[in-house]
Parts: C-alpha cells; sequence; structure tokens
C-alpha cells in the first residue's frame, strides 16, 4: 500500500489527503515531525517537507501539487482538473494563490506562530505581530472566496476542482484553531459547508492533535 507522511494541520498535506479520498485511494498515513528532519525521511524529500507519498513500488513523490497532479493523471476519476486548457489554467491559478499567497500572509501567521513554534521548541515563542497580521489578512482572502463563489458554482468553475481543495486546505487548517471568522464571511462560511459536507474531508473534520482539541463547530458540516 502507498504511504502518505504528512502532518496533521499542514495545508498541503491535506490537500493531498483530500485528493486521495476523492479518488478512493487507500493509503498509509504517517504522521511526521518535519521539524526534526530525521534523515530517513529527508532521503526521501531532501527539502525536509510535508506531504511525501510513497507508491507501492518505492517511488518517493514530494511537493503537494505535483503530487496531486499525478493522481489526477494516473487515476482519472473523478477528474480534479479541467479538460479545457483556459479552465485548466485558472484552476492552477487559484491553487498557486491559496498555496502561495494565502499560506504566506495567513496561514504561516496562524498556524505556522500558533502551532509550530508551540510543537518545535527551537523556534521561540509566537510573535504577536505575526498573529495580528494574520487575522487582518484573513478578511481579504475569505472576501476573494466570496466574489468567487457569487460568480461560479465553485471557485474554479461550474465544477468542484483542485483549486476548492487547495483553498479548504488551507482554510480548514485554521478553522482547527478557531480562527476563521466566519460571522463576517457568509459567502465564503456557505462554500466551505459544501466542502467540508464531502466524504473526502471526514477524515480532515475527524483530526484531534493530542493537547489541543479543534473547536465544537469544526467538525460540525451545519457549523
Amino acid at each position: 500500500m502507498r504511504t502518505l507522511y504528512h502532518h496533521p494541520l499542514c495545508p498541503f498535506s491535506r490537500l493531498v489527503r483530500v485528493v486521495l479520498a476523492e479518488k478512493k485511494l487507500e493509503f498509509e498515513p504517517q504522521v511526521e515531525k518535519f521539524w526534526e528532519r530525521r534523515a530517513d525521511f529527508t532521503a526521501l524529500n531532501p527539502a525536509g517537507e510535508v506531504p511525501v507519498l510513497v507508491e507501492e513500488g518505492g517511488t518517493a513523490l514530494a511537493d503537494a501539487v505535483a503530487i496531486a497532479e499525478y493522481l489526477d493523471e494516473t487515476h482519472r476519476e473523478p477528474p480534479l482538473l479541467p479538460a479545457d486548457p483556459l479552465a485548466r489554467a485558472e484552476v492552477r491559478r487559484l491553487v498557486g494563490w491559496f498555496g502561495s499567497k494565502f499560506h504566506t500572509e495567513v496561514t504561516l501567521n496562524l498556524v505556522g506562530e500558533k502551532v509550530y513554534k508551540r510543537l518545535s521548541s527551537q523556534h521561540g515563542e509566537p510573535d504577536s505581530r505575526k498573529i495580528r497580521a494574520g487575522f487582518a489578512n484573513i478578511h481579504e482572502h475569505l472576501n476573494y472566496v466570496a466574489w468567487l463563489t457569487e460568480r461560479r458554482a465553485f471557485l474554479g468553475g461550474s465544477v468542484f476542482t483542485l483549486a476548492d481543495i487547495a483553498a479548504a486546505a488551507q482554510i480548514s487548517a485554521i478553522d482547527y484553531l478557531g480562527d476563521v471568522p466566519w460571522d463576517a464571511h457568509v459567502g465564503a462560511k456557505d462554500w466551505y459547508a459544501r466542502v467540508k459536507s464531502r466524504p473526502s474531508f471526514r477524515a480532515v473534520l475527524a483530526d484531534h492533535l493530542p493537547g489541543m482539541p479543534p473547536p465544537r463547530h469544526y467538525a460540525d458540516l451545519d457549523f
């Protein structure tokens, strides 16, 4: 069986977990404390980052988007990237937006400061300035999610795609901390409710870090 090295609150790991679930592909999850930089893990991915997917034959794949596109090409149903080149380019643009801009401006400032600094003692105390910046920045991004879904059924177009998974993976990690201001962003909340109601999201909603439980609404499909 394939093995996925991941961390429960890593949004990029969550992206791959949801893709695997959408494709109904079985895998063995292996939680990796990537900040420890184990020699056996860095041998799989010299970058020392999760996720890493090891296929049954032993081939190791790194980088969440590379893994997701590989899985979409090798297991076509259901397709998560559109066949049309322009539509596919738009989905990839949004995957890049949430994986780069959202992650840098929001996720790193909240999950990075509140969780990973706590788990990894060598990284020091949380930076309150970064946390405030994350809280300020998330409003712009949730407004953008609402703007997109006012014009489309899903973020990338008329159907559920990798763009929705990439966005929900980032947002769900922050929602685990209870830091998403849902009441101020009804449009984004409605979209996220549809995404987290998908069977592929069940394992993500069941995540539970020792000593760090999620808020009560986290796994509630109706908030």
